[in-house]
């Protein structure tokens, strides 16, 4: 009887790259199931605007990670690794194959490499203060805090900014260096790789397909159950902006125009983070990625064999 092993396969790249349609291909070819790697489709009802997948694109395959706490409430990268963890665990058990599929790079790190994030609890007062300060401002704050801490930081990412100079604020000492502990099984990273030009037409493409669905009337009916106007800024891109229009601070022209931008620039800021990872193996076409796969699963059970018999 052949040993179950413990593996997990990640698929991740830029915004609007084709991650979803992919990952369920995978899924169903490999025997697979997916753990969502997006730091906004945790969140219930936001659908429209995250591009969260639908029952009926699902196929039936398994899907974790999703929907897993209210718009109101703040969600930490490590509430994501216990649950992505214990999902993955889950998925392994059953036999089947995880498929960690998402372009939130922080969060993929956190599972791959094991990031364990410093304890130190947040203090809400100090981080209502810090939003209101531009992200110019915050990282000139955490510049005179801790200049080791801002070599590495996403200079343009204000929760991550305004994250470390809470914990410096809170702990009276730089941020700690932060600790690993590594998947102990084979991980295959594999990428989409899309021209500059050609995510710029698929970002387009699917603003439009998004505004059609209803995007402005999902963010309206979040106003209307309670979120603030910050907050929904707070979570970016498409709700930032639609946000403003409904607040008459932008007509509808320059919020589909920033939209556009935004993800964009974004698309940039996530190439930027998985380009540092020189073991995601960056794939074309549907048959490159289908061999790449079928050669992990055959090396890594070959290793674990190798491994119990010390061959």
């Amino acid at each position: 009887m052949r040993k179950k092993l413990q593996k997990l396969i990640v698929i991740l790249g830029p915004t609007a790259s084709g991650k979803t349609a992919l990952s369920i291909n995978l899924a169903k070819k490999f025997n697979g199931e997916i753990v969502s790697a997006d730091s906004r489709q945790v969140y219930k009802g936001m659908d429209i605007g995250t591009g969260k997948v639908t029952k009926k694109e699902m196929q039936g395959i398994p899907h974790y990670l999703l929907d897993v706490v209210s718009p109101k409430r703040r969600f930490t990268v490590t509430q994501y690794r216990n649950l992505a963890l214990r999902a993955i665990n889950k998925i392994q058990k059953a036999g089947k194959i995880p498929f960690l599929v998402g372009g939130t790079g922080f969060y993929i790190q956190a599972i791959v490499e094991g990031i364990v994030i410093p304890e130190v609890k947040p203090d809400w007062k100090l981080r209502k203060q810090l939003e209101k300060k531009s992200i110019k401002e915050l990282y000139e704050i955490l510049k005179k805090l801790d200049p080791r801490r801002i070599r590495t930081i996403e200079k343009e990412n204000p929760r991550r900014l305004i994250r470390a100079i809470e914990i410096v604020l809170k702990t009276k000492k730089p941020v700690p260096i932060l600790k690993f502990q590594p998947l102990p099984y084979p991980v295959l990273m594999i990428g989409i790789k899309k021209t500059p030009q050609g995510l710029k037409k698929l970002i387009k493409n699917r603003l439009l397909k998004r505004l059609k669905k209803g995007m402005v009337a999902e963010v309206r009916r979040l106003r209307k159950e309670g979120l603030s106007w910050q907050r929904l800024e707070e979570f970016g891109l498409e709700y930032r902006y639609i946000a403003q229009y409904l607040q008459k601070k932008i007509n509808y022209y320059e919020m589909t125009e920033k939209i556009k931008k935004e993800s964009e620039q974004y698309s940039k800021r996530q190439m930027t983070w998985f380009k540092r990872d020189k073991r995601i193996k960056w794939i074309k076409n549907y048959q490159e990625v289908k061999t790449l796969i079928k050669n992990f699963l055959k090396m890594a059970f070959i290793k674990i064999i190798d491994k119990k018999f010390k061959f």
